[in-house]
């Protein structure tokens, strides 16, 4: 594993005390990964499922439960109160009782609730449930942070001698960011960046021309994203549009964009659509070596995070390691 995840970790134990919740206890890699963050002490873990799913965790051998919480959601004290909550969230879309209690009783649903009403810090799923679903679990339940209108994601880019941290944003999400999406995505990657690196995020809108020198709308769209962004977030330190190399190579970015205080030294890439940025970090990631780690979900009330439904136990204990330093 690399030296930074093993300092990620090592930080969310030291700077953090957060609640973590694992609404997918059937999944053996969530069990063992619960009980690794258990004992290594980066959270305080609740397992959430059905009746058997909780047995069958109880039942796990060689293992050690005394510091592990188990909730079934309908036997939930809080039950009752959670379905009058999501029939109250809902109410516009129509939602009556019985569809809310059997929203209620699925896990992740049941996570997200606890989240909102602040009964826990973060909730990692995704290894058995879609993206979709985990997405839907935010956005209804947990909400966006004030200010924020849209769902983004963020990809931690690791080289392979770990001289360089890249977050690449969004690759996951917003097929097609307005200029309005892609300068709210340079500020909450940059927010994202520096919770869990603790290094000033520098942010370069790319695009495939640098500075105006070539017309297209396409180039407009970030040119716009810039000037949005510059005026809503003053203290933001991002530049564009840029291309990918004068974003990171100095001497091409004092080549193509002189002057400028982001060219050549950004750490955070903002793409200007999903096709660019996921096309991008493969390619970084397979021909370039680059460890990749994410998506970070962005944006919510509370860090809950998607997995891949082919994620390890190391991806799920990093990806808690992450969101614990993000709900500091």
């Amino acid at each position: 594993m690399l030296k930074i995840l093993e300092n990620l970790r090592k930080r969310a134990i030291e700077d953090t005390n957060v609640h973590l919740l694992l609404p997918e206890s059937k999944d053996e890699r969530v069990v063992e990964a619960g009980l690794k963050i258990s004992e290594l002490n980066i959270a305080k873990v609740t397992f959430l499922g059905s009746v058997d799913e909780i047995e069958n965790v109880k039942n796990t051998k060689g293992v050690s439960l005394e510091n592990v919480n188990f909730i079934v959601p309908e036997k939930s004290e809080q039950f009752d109160n959670y379905v009058k909550q999501y029939m109250e969230l809902r109410k516009k879309k129509g939602v009556q009782e019985k569809e809310a209690r059997e929203t209620m009783d699925d896990p992740t649903f049941f996570a997200a609730m606890m989240l909102k009403n602040g009964e826990a810090d973060i909730c990692i799923s995704g290894a058995l449930n879609p993206t979709s679903h985990v997405l839907k679990a935010g956005l209804r339940i947990v909400k966006m942070e004030k200010n924020i209108s849209t769902m983004s994601s963020d990809i931690f880019m690791f080289s392979p001698d770990e001289s360089k941290i890249f977050s690449f944003a969004d690759c996951a999400v917003v097929p097609n960011p307005t200029s309005e999406n892609l300068a709210e995505m340079a500020y909450i990657t940059a927010k994202t960046h520096k919770s869990v690196f603790n290094e000033e995020p520098v942010v370069a809108m790319l695009s495939f021309a640098t500075k105006g020198s070539t017309s297209h709308p396409l180039v407009d769209k970030v040119h716009e994203a810039v000037e949005i962004a510059k005026k809503k977030y003053p203290d933001l330190n991002v530049d564009g549009e840029l291309q990918a190399d004068a974003a990171i190579v100095e001497a091409v970015g004092k080549k193509k964009a002189p002057g400028s205080k982001v060219a050549g030294k950004a750490n955070v890439l903002i793409f200007p659509d999903l096709n660019s940025a996921n096309i991008g970090y493969k390619l970084v990631q397979r021909l370039g070596g680059y460890e990749a780690v994410g998506p970070i979900l962005q944006g919510l009330n509370k860090p809950m995070h998607d997995l891949s439904r082919g994620c390890s136990v190391d991806d799920i204990i990093n990806l808690t390691a992450i969101a614990a330093l993000q709900a500091k």
